[in-house]
């Protein structure tokens, strides 16, 4: 896949707001600070098309990206670190709930995980519900470059153990690996027979 435009369309907080066009979504979840947003900016080569952060939690709610006119990624809100009260935390959980359980346009959903960090009880329960709503998932590692090839493979085989995936997708930001794979991945989601649309 090439992509060749790329252009925010809007950030929604209720299914009112969502695009209408009825083209195939594909998700992306994961904890506060996993790099999402850079993941998105290196997948379509633009640095700037999702805003980046230090600070966690910064995504509060739902970003649709349309690729190429035929497509959208959608930036769901990271889980985990951020310090926000918890009742906001509720809001985000029945936002995601609504998006991923109601959304028809829905083809499959990235799954993204800092290898740094060891999956808890979110993570299983995402990986869980996302199964149990028969939706197809992608796990993605991100900040490979942050680890040495051995610690990576080795924290890789760890989290598998731990959490049930199909292979994953090893994507580096800053260098750019995993980029060509994820996009196939992303092409097979949406021209599968099973994406609402195709």
């Amino acid at each position: 896949m090439k992509i060749s435009n790329a252009e925010f369309v809007i950030s929604a907080v209720k299914g009112s707001q969502y695009p209408g066009d009825g083209l195939p979504e594909v998700a992306l979840i994961g904890r506060s600070n996993a790099g999402k947003s850079s993941l998105i900016n290196t997948l379509v080569n633009r640095r700037h098309l999702a805003k980046t952060s230090s600070e966690p939690g910064k995504t509060r709610t739902i970003n649709f990206y349309r690729i190429n006119n035929g497509f959208y990624l959608v930036d769901l809100p990271g889980f985990g670190y951020a310090n926000v009260p918890f009742e906001e935390k509720k809001a985000w959980e029945r936002m995601i709930g609504e998006y991923l359980e109601e959304r028809e346009s829905l083809c499959g959903v990235l799954i993204i995980l800092d290898p740094r960090r060891d999956p808890g009880e979110s993570e299983d329960h995402l990986y869980r519900w996302v199964e149990s709503l028969d939706v197809r998932a992608i796990t993605v590692f991100t900040k490979t470059d942050k680890l040495s090839k051995n610690r990576l493979s080795s924290r890789v085989a760890s989290i598998k153990k731990a959490v049930h995936m199909d292979s994953p997708v090893l994507f580096s930001s800053l260098t750019g690996e995993g980029r060509i794979q994820l996009l196939k991945k992303i092409q097979e989601l949406i021209g599968s027979t099973a994406c609402p649309g195709v």
